[in-house]
Parts: structure tokens; sequence; C-alpha cells
């Protein structure tokens, strides 16, 4: 085909597409591969497992070979700010097709590309975070897949006291630099006071912030934990299950994938479920699809997992009516 016709061709499928973002016109009308930029929140592949992996079977899935039909470009921020601000803006620079973003890097994300088609994963709130105008019409440049874990507080808070017959003292521990954190408090605490439980927050905005949070657990005397969704967390959740058996501490999780050895229970939706879905929507982006087109997708399915060989250690009779609701029970 002639270089004009060619030139013609893009032009009028880009007015009949409307308002769809040009960029999926360019990956499907050339030869070009598209380049799809993935900031992770921790160190390494490794570290995102099995986030990771699920990933790269989600595009598998759908068809993508990497280096033949997809470009992906992975950056590993460790939890740092300044490695996170400086990573996306080389996936900008990069002038990727889309940007997928695994929480908490979607927050930086958002602040550092209005323009480039965003796939947020694992988020929150993602209205009350202002990623999205509504769950059914996003609007903007982002859509994704939402977490819930703020929503879901209040049952994992009402969970742990029955699971821990007499609870009436317990523990929220979070990460203070994370952006939902203000609201999972609030929720926490509200859930609490219904429930006549006593709930005292504790801090750590690095892991190494683990080993004194827990200390001043023991010494608030604490008899039961919450660990409040954060990357952070998820990155050191055997460092928090080795704290918690140490200080003898049943501790409450936000996904089955955080069941360290030492952890009490859990209880939220399948995390890399959620990430494997991810490339569903940059297929549907990069094929032409309109972001309004995309509504935010929220989990259905929810897994209670209680660790009956910890309760046993730390003593917890868990009633047999909780015992008999778990997903599963593990012994």
């Amino acid at each position: 085909m002639p270089a004009q016709s060619l030139r013609r061709r893009d032009f009028v499928a880009l007015i009949g597409g409307g308002v769809a973002w040009p960029f999926a016109g360019q990956a499907q009308q050339s030869s070009k591969i598209p380049t799809v930029g993935v900031l992770w929140h921790a160190g390494s592949p490794e570290e995102e497992q099995p986030f990771f992996g699920a990933l790269r079977e989600g595009f598998k899935d759908l068809g993508y070979v990497e280096g033949q039909n997809i470009r992906l470009e992975h950056r590993f921020p460790n939890e740092i700010p300044n490695q996170f601000r400086s990573m996306i803006a080389e996936l900008v620079a990069l002038k990727v097709d889309v940007v997928v973003s695994v929480t908490p890097a979607s927050f930086y994300a958002k602040d550092a590309t209005g323009t480039i088609p965003h796939v947020f994963v694992l988020v929150p709130d993602p209205v009350g975070s202002k990623f999205v105008d509504s769950l059914a019409r996003p609007g903007g440049n982002a859509t994704g897949l939402s977490l819930l874990s703020t929503d879901l507080t209040k049952k994992r808070v009402q969970l742990l006291q029955e699971a821990i017959p007499g609870l009436s003292f317990a523990g929220l521990l979070v990460n203070p630099n994370t952006p939902a954190t203000r609201a999972t408090i609030d929720e926490a605490r509200g859930a609490a006071a219904e429930i006549g439980l006593t709930l005292q927050i504790f801090e750590a905005p690095s892991l190494n912030d683990l080993e004194a949070a827990f200390d001043a657990m023991e010494r608030a005397g604490i008899h039961g934990l919450i660990v409040g969704a954060a990357g952070l967390f998820y990155q050191g959740k055997a460092i928090i299950a080795k704290l918690a058996t140490a200080h003898r501490l049943p501790t409450s999780f936000w996904a089955r994938e955080l069941m360290e050895p030492g952890a009490f229970m859990s209880y939220g939706p399948s995390m890399a479920g959620i990430v494997r879905r991810a490339p569903i929507y940059v297929d549907r982006i990069l094929k032409g699809a309109r972001l309004s087109e995309l509504p935010v997708e929220q989990p259905t399915k929810f897994e209670l997992l209680i660790n009956l060989k910890t309760a046993k250690a730390y003593g917890i009779d868990v009633p047999q009516v909780l015992l008999a609701r778990a997903d599963e029970v593990i012994e």
C-alpha cells in the first residue's frame, strides 16, 4: 500500500474511533510491537511473586508472547518513594502504549501522566482516591481493578473478634505513607466501636520499623492484630509473621497470599487472581476500546482462611461455627 494511502487510512480510523486512544490504533495498524510499562512496588520479580507470574500468565492466556507481539517494560521501585517517581518518569519518557501499575505504585502513575492509558491494579478505593469519576464510568485516562481492601476492613475487624472469643483490645498496623491509610483507620475504628472493641493504631513506614511496632504492641497489651493492606506489608509478610510468632500475637491479613507460617487468619479476594485479569484491560485498550467502555472491576469472591495450628499454639479455641464458614482451615 502506498505511504499516502496508509496515512489517509490511519487518519480515517482515528476520526471514526471517536475518542478512542490513538495508541491502540498505532499498535494495531503498524508493525510496531506495543509496549506496556509495568510499575510494581517491590524490588525484584522474585519479591513480586506470585503476582509477577500471574501478570505474565494473563498475557499468555490472551496469546501475547513477549518480544514477538508485545514488549513489557518492568520497573521495581522497592517501596522507595523517589524510585517510584523516577521509574514512572522513565516509562512515560519511553512513550509506552499503556501503563500498568500495582498499588501503591498506582498513585505515582496517576500523578505522572494524564494522557497515557493507565490500568491500575489492586487499588483499594479508586473513586475515593480520585483515580476515576465512578466505577461504571471512569473518565480520564485510567481504569482497572479494585482490591476493596478499605471496604473489607470492617469485616476483618468483626472476624478477628469472632475468631478470638473474648477479644476486647486489638491493634491495627498501618503504613502512614500509603494513601488509603486514613480511610482504613476510619473504617476500622468505626467497626471496632460497633462491637465494643478497643482499637489502637500502630505505624510502620518502613520494614525497619516493624520490630519497634511489635515491641510497642507488646507494651500496649493488645491481644490481636489486623494488618492494614499495604504494599510494604506484602513485601514484609514473612517478617510480620515471624514477629507475630515471637510475640504470640494472632494476626489477621487481607489475602491468602500473605498467609506465611505463623499467620492466624486472612479474609479477602485472591490478589493473584486480580492481577492475572489486568492484561484483559490492556488487550482491549490496544485493540481500540475507549476508556469509558471499561468500568472498574471489583472482586466478588472473598476467602476466609484460618490457621488452626497457629490458633492451637496460642491457646485460641476458634468457634466451630466460624471454622465451618471458613473456605480453608490450615491444620
